[in-house]
């Protein structure tokens, strides 16, 4: 007997069985006897592994299993070597510095010439340039969580938030530390608010904090007077007689208590014109100018139902227009919204049922704008350029985007000037440096892409379906002039770029222009095999024309190149604790220099557990993009200037219009020329014509 045994991917598998004795065929077909089909039968081999008895037939699934999952090992690892011999592995630097701590860092901030890093009650301040620690204050009565910092000049102005919320000014200047204010400190802990949010306009002339408490949520907006500080520290004794008789109140914080001159540390000078070691200091002494209350903003309340009797009432009683349209103001009966909400009840009854989970507390993202064509300006308000004029707010689950002057005063109204609606709810929102550019990420993943400056919208961009909108981030616009990424050194206008990091840790580049909407194009694919390489963060390289920072979940950093999408270099750092997945980075990238600090815990014994926190040690890593050969020319030759450049290429739209109006009209010109031609030709060839007819 014989059978024809198949392969195994297909099922069932069948076994074709002669009865009587087999002969061997002879060469020619036609000999061949024919065999009657009621001869033969088919037998499933299956059914004879299936008639095994216990154990013995789960035995045999069990070796299949692992036969066909090692099959399919074998051919994944096979494909992987063939990927990997094409692969060019990339440059991977280590860290340049290494500043090592007792525990980990709470936040990361950097100014010009210093580095601020939270740590247990309070923060340490670092030299940029060496690394070395200059000062360390340790005065609060919790751990500082998170740190901002905000160039005021030469000056820098701080911003810690401690465990308790406790949101805190600070002023450094040259040696000198100077406490400001504590936001929203009280004497009651009952009544402490806490301090989620913080956003400090880019020239330090606002300052917003996102506050919750009581079951309650709001925003508070101050103006910064960075001016009266830079008189006060620079002549302290004539402000301290000034205070003195206006009998101004002193801080009433725990930090007041403060008295001594606490002197932490000493390093190099980071001035730009200081050749000495600098002494840091903290000032108790001189209380500067406190910051004014301009505006406390709630969330828009829910709708409900008017008093109103009738259309002509509204008309009459409503002071301005502001939101009409948007779905903001809504001017509907009680008697009206309550058999709307019957209905709806009725409706998703079984659906409602259930119990109700208590509505979690919403939250804002707002962001200072400095342009005055968001909304009209009183013509008794003077605006100076480079100030910000405008907050930009949204709220958790609302789809309008509230716009909000900040030329007003405590007594003014805390209304919206201007609303912008969108089609779904905005669940995040950017903005590029100085806010000439607005990205508003919707629910259903559009994007939006305006120009602030010109009040031009670039247009509307929907990420692939099933992306959803993890970060965003905007590039400084540059361009790849013989194979190198170079930024212009003059203005540009109408050009924007951003990286968008998606939920399913895909990366894309989304580009517009005035002349063109919006474009997408994937940078990296969604890992769909290794999901340890990930993307779990990237953050712009301000100082690398074009060059990105990628982590990924598996610790690793890569620099990309985003006009190439070709990594370009990696970076490496002991990090050795196992911390829980996705991987989220604590880091800060300089805006002024090539360099960019990261968070890390590695162990110095490596025999012993890496999970035990005693073996290990928490560090910030410093690496500089200067000490690695490859980065060395790019940081220093970033820029191009315009003679270097095609003109045609940077020109603004305006231009491109004129220069394109100006070819037409030559090119009708032309056309007219060549229409005059054509007819002096036409009438010579019919006067020939008539000539050779005479003849």
């Amino acid at each position: 007997m014989s059978s024809f045994k198949g392969s195994r991917a297909l099922k069932p598998r069948l076994s074709v069985l002669a009865k009587g004795p087999l002969e061997v065929p002879s060469p020619t077909e036609s000999d061949w006897p024919k065999d009657d089909e009621k001869d033969f039968f088919f037998k499933d081999l299956d059914r004879e592994l299936d008639s095994l008895p216990q154990p013995y037939r789960m035995i045999n699934k069990l070796v299949n299993y692992l036969f066909d999952r090692s099959w399919e090992i074998i051919e994944e690892r096979n494909s992987l070597r063939e990927v990997e011999k094409n692969w060019t592995v990339p440059a991977i630097y280590p860290p340049s510095a290494e500043i090592q701590f007792n525990k980990m860092p709470g936040g990361m901030a950097v100014s010009q010439d210093y580095v601020f890093i939270g740590g247990p009650k309070g923060f340490s301040i670092y030299n940029l340039h060496n690394y070395k620690k200059i000062y360390v204050l340790e005065k609060f009565k919790a751990d500082v969580t998170s740190i901002w910092a905000t160039d005021l000049g030469n000056d820098a102005l701080i911003v810690p938030v401690d465990e308790m919320g406790i949101v805190r000014l600070f002023y450094l200047s040259k040696d000198s530390l100077y406490l400001i204010k504590a936001i929203n400190e009280v004497d009651d802990p009952s009544k402490q608010s806490t301090c989620v949010k913080t956003e400090i306009s880019q020239n330090g002339d606002y300052a917003a904090f996102f506050f919750q408490g009581a079951g309650d949520v709001w925003l508070e907006v101050y103006k910064l007077p960075k001016e009266l500080w830079l008189k006060e520290v620079e002549h302290p004794q004539l402000s301290l007689n000034q205070k003195k008789k206006t009998k101004q109140l002193q801080l009433n914080t725990p930090d007041s208590a403060v008295t001594e001159s606490i002197e932490m540390g000493l390093g190099p000078s980071v001035g730009p014109n200081s050749t000495q070691d600098l002494t840091i200091s903290l000032k108790s002494d001189l209380k500067l100018s406190l910051p004014v209350f301009v505006m406390r903003i709630k969330p828009p309340k829910p709708i409900a139902g008017t008093t109103f009797k009738s259309p002509l009432e509204v008309f009459a009683k409503v002071e301005d227009y502001f939101g009409i349209g948007s779905g903001q103001n809504h001017f509907i009966k009680d008697v009206q919204w309550e058999q709307h909400m019957e209905i709806f009840y009725a409706t998703y009854k079984k659906h409602l049922e259930g119990e109700w989970e208590e509505e979690p507390l919403s939250m804002a993202t707002f962001h200072f704008f400095y342009t005055n064509s968001l909304m009209t300006t009183p013509m008794d308000v003077k605006s100076s350029s480079g100030i910000a004029c405008v907050l930009g707010v949204h709220w958790t689950g609302s789809h309008n985007f509230f716009l909000y002057s900040l030329n007003k005063t405590p007594k003014d109204k805390t209304d919206y000037e201007n609303v912008w609606p969108c089609a779904a709810p905005i669940v995040m929102s950017q903005i590029s440096s100085f806010s000439s550019y607005l990205a508003l990420v919707c629910e259903d993943g559009v994007l939006i892409l305006w120009d602030l400056a010109q009040g031009f919208l670039f247009g509307v961009v929907a990420l692939p379906e099933g992306c959803f909108c993890q970060s965003i981030h905007f590039l400084r616009f540059f361009l790849v002039h013989k194979g190198q990424n170079v930024y212009p050194d003059h203005p540009v206008k109408f050009e924007v770029m951003c990286v968008v990091l998606c939920t399913d840790a895909s990366l894309h580049l989304v580009t517009a222009s005035g002349t063109q909407g919006p474009t997408s194009k994937v940078l990296v694919d969604r890992p769909v095999i290794h999901m340890e390489e990930a993307i779990c963060a990237v953050a712009p390289v301000p100082a690398l024309p074009g060059m990105v920072l990628i982590f990924s979940r598996n610790h690793s950093i890569s620099l990309m190149d985003v006009a190439k999408i070709e990594v370009i270099c990696a970076f490496s750092a002991p990090m050795c604790r196992q911390q829980a997945m996705p991987w989220k980075p604590l880091f800060v990238v300089s805006p002024h220099h090539p360099c960019f600090l990261l968070h890390g815990a590695h162990s110095h014994d490596q025999t012993t557990s890496t999970d035990d926190p005693k073996n290990t040690t928490d560090s910030v890593f410093y690496f500089n993009f200067e000490d690695y050969p490859l980065l060395k020319d790019i940081s220093k030759t970033c820029t191009i200037s315009q003679k270097a450049l095609d003109f045609s290429q940077m020109l603004s739209v305006e231009k491109r219009c004129e220069q394109f109006l100006q070819k037409s009209i030559q090119m009708a010109k032309i056309q007219i020329k060549g229409h005059e031609q054509w007819s002096r030709l036409r009438k010579y060839s019919i006067m020939l014509q008539r000539e050779l007819l005479k003849k």
